[in-house]
């Protein structure tokens, strides 16, 4: 496996068909302004990585994704990718999510206004959420020890399991279908 250790990378498609790497203490940012730095890579271990660049990891498989931080400024960062794990991770940005299937997000901050959309098959565990539409048009979501602070959330999902979460929003799942609500007693 490639060791990839404190790097800086701020060109177009930096790191760009990457299989079977691991990334530690590396920053994606600067002023190239490049995009897609891992598109279209697969076997990836990212620790302690920065994020500021916009559409980072598009068409990504099987990666695990851990301690690093997306900013505000990578927009769309997680998209058409495939079997991510993603724990102790902030995700902020627009559009954090988008088209992913097999999907475990584990401890993490997310402050992305569109967050999770036509998404297949996520599991949420003990994250924080800030949104204003999450989840539209998603199915197989599981999630366990979510708050969420949202406005027009879960609409048009099916098959959803919510678990011992708090969900402040308001116009929420709206044409949705095969909801289970759990509450630990």
């Amino acid at each position: 496996m490639q060791l990839i250790i404190n790097e800086l990378h701020d060109e177009e498609r930096a790191l760009y068909g990457l299989r079977q790497a691991s990334l530690e203490h590396c920053t994606f940012a600067g002023p190239a302004d490049g995009e897609s730095a891992l598109k279209e890579t697969a076997d990836l271990e990212i620790d302690n990585c920065n994020f500021e660049l916009r559409y980072p990891l598009w068409h990504t498989k099987q990666t695990v994704i851990v301690n690093s931080r997306m900013s505000e400024t990578c927009r769309a960062a997680l998209w058409y990718d495939q079997g991510i794990d993603i724990l102790n991770c902030q995700l902020n940005g627009i559009k954090a999510m988008r088209e992913c299937t097999d999907m475990r997000i584990v401890s993490c901050n997310i402050n992305s206004s569109e967050f999770g959309w036509f998404c297949q098959n996520i599991e949420l565990k003990d994250c924080q959420l800030q949104s204003e539409y999450p989840f539209l048009q998603s199915a197989e979501i599981a999630i366990q020890g979510l708050h969420m602070t949202a406005k027009y959330s879960f609409q048009y999902v099916h098959n959803v399991t919510i678990h011992n979460s708090v969900l402040d929003t308001k116009d929420a799942f709206w044409h949705s279908k095969m909801l289970q609500f759990l509450t630990a007693l």
